[in-house]
């Protein structure tokens, strides 16, 4: 296997794994076209993971939420307000979109949104949606700040 891969069962496990901040840092949602890295780590102090937030410069109601493991995995990644994306199989997917790691792929396979997923018009309340997709229990301090 190659650096920045991992069997599916370890990347669902990780996926799955409780996660919490590592710090009681305030940190704002990032403005248009800003992003926002945090760190997380496992309830056993065993895995680090980061959160990543980015906003549209443009259209403020585009954004990705990022959770990563051992730096470069991409196990979920939520994208709000862009475009269609096209997976390796050429079936495209409409947006809002939830891409997932998939062995051999990365995180290059997008899913319709599942229906944890309440309201994607509403950026706040998504974001918790995908904290809780992502099994972050003790969740960032982040100010909402500009936040529609």
């Amino acid at each position: 296997m190659t650096v920045g891969t991992l069997s599916q069962a370890e990347a669902d496990a990780l996926l799955a794994m409780e996660k919490r901040r590592n710090d009681d840092s305030d940190r704002s949602f990032p403005v248009g076209g800003g992003s926002l890295v945090i760190p997380l780590v496992s309830t056993d102090g065993r895995e680090s993971f980061l959160l990543d937030l980015r906003r549209g410069r443009a259209d403020l109601s585009k954004a990705t939420y990022q959770n990563r493991a051992r730096t470069v995995v991409v196990l979920a990644r939520l994208d709000l307000g862009g475009h269609p994306h096209r997976n390796p199989d050429g079936k495209e997917i409409g947006s809002p979109h939830l891409h997932r790691y998939r062995e051999g792929f990365g995180d290059k396979w997008a899913y319709p949104l599942p229906p944890d997923f309440s309201d994607p018009s509403d950026l706040w309340k998504t974001l918790d949606d995908f904290l809780q997709f992502c099994n972050i229990t003790l969740r960032p301090k982040i100010q909402r700040g500009l936040f529609p």
